[in-house]
């Protein structure tokens, strides 16, 4: 077998959560491209622009919406993709939300929507699909962690509490199943033109200071994730567990 082989997702069969737009949906669509069938999910409508593009490959896709809090959504989302394609190899724990307010004034709803939105789905949906992953004797997990699993952030303390724990949570369940055939790792992007990141592009002057920090010049795009998503969905990524891979322009090395 080739090297480009080895990045090939043919025959497999992928959920990304949140993938309806965004960072999500520029993953879904490289798993796509790459071969991979895909369940195509968001909050709300998947947009019609990732359907066309996943369309393009030719491959079965599901689209579903929910709230991955719910544990049924979530379930639901597990088992679709399992009755549809017959399998779950591959997981992206990627939706995800963000509450800005200065800490003494961040609310408990703020926390807690945070909290439940971008760790307790994500250990639930791990957990659930990774029973199910460890029993065929292979799968790939891979979680959107964030620049705040290593730094604090600013307005944010919600989104830096949880981010951060995902990356321990991908570094523990990899300690326990990396020997079963179950690779999980985490995404880390950077700063990301997407609707999460909205306020922070209109404000020119903090704007302009991120720009500044990043040596790319410029604010990541959902492009940007498709080969790390890709390399670590696949063979060719089969013996790295438990890495959080920063994508991020080089921000972090400033």
């Amino acid at each position: 077998m080739g090297i480009l082989d080895l990045f090939s997702l043919k025959g497999k069969n992928a959920l990304v959560t949140g993938s309806g737009q965004g960072l999500g949906a520029g993953m879904a669509i490289a798993f796509a491209q790459a071969g991979a069938n895909v369940t195509l999910h968001n909050y709300g409508q998947v947009l019609n622009s990732t359907i066309g593009e996943v369309e393009k490959t030719g491959v079965k896709y599901i689209c579903r919406s929910g709230d991955v809090c719910d544990k049924a959504i979530a379930r639901m989302l597990v088992d679709d993709t399992v009755e549809t394609f017959g399998s779950i190899d591959i997981l992206v724990n990627n939706a995800g939300t963000i509450r800005r307010a200065p800490a003494a004034e961040h609310s408990e709803e703020f926390w807690n929507t945070v909290i439940n939105t971008n760790l307790n789905a994500v250990w639930f949906l791990s957990q659930y699909a990774g029973r199910l992953m460890l029993a065929q004797g292979h799968g790939k997990i891979i979680n959107t962690a964030s620049l705040l699993a290593f730094q604090g952030g600013i307005l944010v303390p919600g989104y830096a509490a949880a981010k951060g724990a995902v990356a321990q949570l991908t570094k523990a369940l990899a300690n326990e199943w990396a020997d079963k055939g179950v690779n999980v790792n985490a995404i880390a992007p950077g700063y990301m033109a997407t609707d999460n990141t909205a306020a922070l592009r209109a404000d020119a002057a903090r704007s302009a200071a991120i720009l500044a920090r990043i040596p790319a010049g410029r604010w990541g795009l959902p492009s940007d994730l498709a080969g790390a998503a890709v390399f670590l969905a696949s063979e060719a990524g089969s013996y790295v567990n438990g890495h959080i891979l920063v994508v991020d322009g080089g921000w972090l090395c400033r």
